[in-house]
């Protein structure tokens, strides 16, 4: 009995290695992919990667292969994008061709194509077409938001002050002032930070943005027809994302109780009268689950991406004092003590402006980007790469390219800066990404994390309780996003 078991299995794995090497052989006769490591039957290159920093493995196989070759994920091809002039030249060049959302099963198991970040086709094109119209009429990159934001900022400057400088963790307290910036555009509200359904939201989406910065994803992405069945850390993941869709949920029902089709207060208003307007289209793309969907993900994209941005922003001012002593001379001089931050400011103030350009290109919190796929099949290069095949726009090595920045490795905001010490733009500055999949959300992003930041450094000396040189500014893990150390520090009012 235990040898017919044996022999099975072996017959299955057998099978399986016939299959993949079926697959990549016919692979091969469609295109010519770019090289790369060999893979394994089932498993790829999995064992050429460190799951805990992929980053780190890309850019030594770059050395190897150069500017672009192709890696495989489990039996899925993916072909890596290195340096400024290779992402720019497909991603914006070839924008039609790049612009496909490449499976990446630990999210679109749970979108199922649906929402506005990985569908594809035309429903991308409607969706994003109509999030970037209503996000714009509900004053996102305009005056109206830069209020909400200023208040917002207050409101954490008060929250600091009651510490009486002994130390925090601010990660909390820096995630809850950003997520009530896209709850008043998505639901229309600001929430107090002991609201126990607000403090769930924060809580789940902490939780998400961790589970996905996970080493174990990578497993499950190779994996998942296999995954989905067993237990693990992954499973946290979906367990998470219902109990997110469940608490929208309850929102879009209060909502649909209280909608005036003559004052829509909202996205979730305005995503449900655009049902109504549709519900008898049977090819529609706005029904129930998409409205779900797109919300959540434009909670996890508005909320969590902007905090660790901010977290580390404040790493970085305790780690160089000196730099914290300029940026509070500029906000000093330009602002003053009293008056709120203008996002308008930081025409005036270019060492402030050139500082948070080089936080976020020095922090790379999407050092992969977001995975894409080619829409058809594409030259490019000298390569012919598949209609489907998966694309990392290796972000990383974007803002590490040597030959847009002096001393890549060095943080130094002088990357944005001339001779004269006004600020000047780096093309290889691509933290929203580029091209036609750019974050929807990149004019919201900037004045929030330049009115937080500046904010908080006008009303506090931000002091670590550990010596500045033993402060770490690598991240924990660097799975799909790169998350920061948690630390402590102390708001010590001026």
């Amino acid at each position: 009995m235990e040898w017919s078991v044996v022999t099975a299995a072996l017959l299955v794995i057998c099978i399986s290695c016939l299959i993949l090497f079926w697959n990549w052989k016919e692979q091969g006769t469609k295109g010519r992919l770019p090289p790369g490591p060999r893979p394994l039957p089932i498993v790829g290159n999995l064992f050429q990667l460190d799951r805990k920093n992929l980053p780190k493995s890309l850019m030594a196989l770059r050395e190897r292969y150069g500017s672009i070759y192709t890696i495989y994920l489990g039996s899925q091809p993916v072909v890596v994008l290195c340096g400024y002039q290779v992402v720019k030249e497909a991603l914006v060049d070839h924008g039609e061709e790049f612009c496909g959302r490449m499976e990446y099963p630990a999210l679109t198991d749970f979108t199922q194509g649906d929402g506005i970040s990985f569908s594809n086709g035309n429903k991308w094109k409607v969706l994003r077409c109509f999030a970037v119209q209503t996000l714009r009429e509900f004053g996102m990159g305009r005056r109206s938001i830069e209020e909400r934001i200023q208040e917002e900022a207050r409101c954490m400057v008060e929250e600091l002050a009651k510490t009486k400088a002994t130390p925090i963790d601010p990660t909390f307290l820096i995630g809850c002032a950003v997520t009530n910036i896209i709850c008043s555009i998505i639901f229309g509200d600001r929430f107090d930070y002991k609201d126990n359904k607000f403090l769930s939201l924060v809580g789940l989406l902490n939780n998400e943005f961790h589970y996905l910065s996970s080493s174990w994803i990578h497993v499950y992405n190779m994996f998942h027809g296999i995954m989905s069945y067993l237990p693990g850390p992954h499973n946290r993941l979906f367990k998470n994302y219902e109990e997110m869709k469940l608490l929208i949920l309850e929102m879009v029902k209060m909502h649909q109780e209280t909608l005036d089709p003559d004052f829509p207060r909202d996205f979730i208003d305005c995503f449900l009268l655009k049902m109504q307007q549709e519900k008898e289209d049977p090819f529609t793309y706005f029904h129930m689950n998409s409205l779900l969907k797109t919300a959540h993900i434009l909670f996890l994209g508005g909320s969590e991406t902007s905090t660790t941005t901010l977290l580390y922003g404040i790493l970085i001012l305790m780690k160089y004092p000196e730099v914290q002593a300029k940026v509070y001379e500029e906000i000093n001089r330009v602002v003053g003590p009293h008056r709120s931050p203008l996002f308008e400011d930081r025409v005036q103030m270019p060492y402030t402006n050139a500082l948070i350009h080089e936080i976020q290109r020095f922090s790379d919190i999407l050092p992969m980007g977001v995975p894409r796929a080619v829409t058809t099949d594409t030259h490019y290069r000298g390569y012919m790469i598949p209609k489907g095949t998966g694309v990392i726009s290796f972000l990383s090595s974007v803002h590490r390219d040597i030959t847009k920045f002096k001393d890549p490795e060095v943080f130094d905001p002088n990357n944005f800066l001339d001779k004269k010490g006004s600020f000047i733009r780096n093309e290889a500055f691509m933290p929203f990404g580029v091209g036609k999949r750019v974050c929807l959300g990149e004019p919201l992003a900037r004045m929030e994390i330049f009115l937080f930041l500046t904010t908080l450094v006008q009303h506090f000396t931000l002091q670590p309780v550990v010596p500045p040189e033993e402060i770490v500014l690598s991240p924990i893990s660097t799975a799909l996003v790169a998350i920061p150390h948690p630390f402590k520090f102390r708001a010590i009012p001026r």
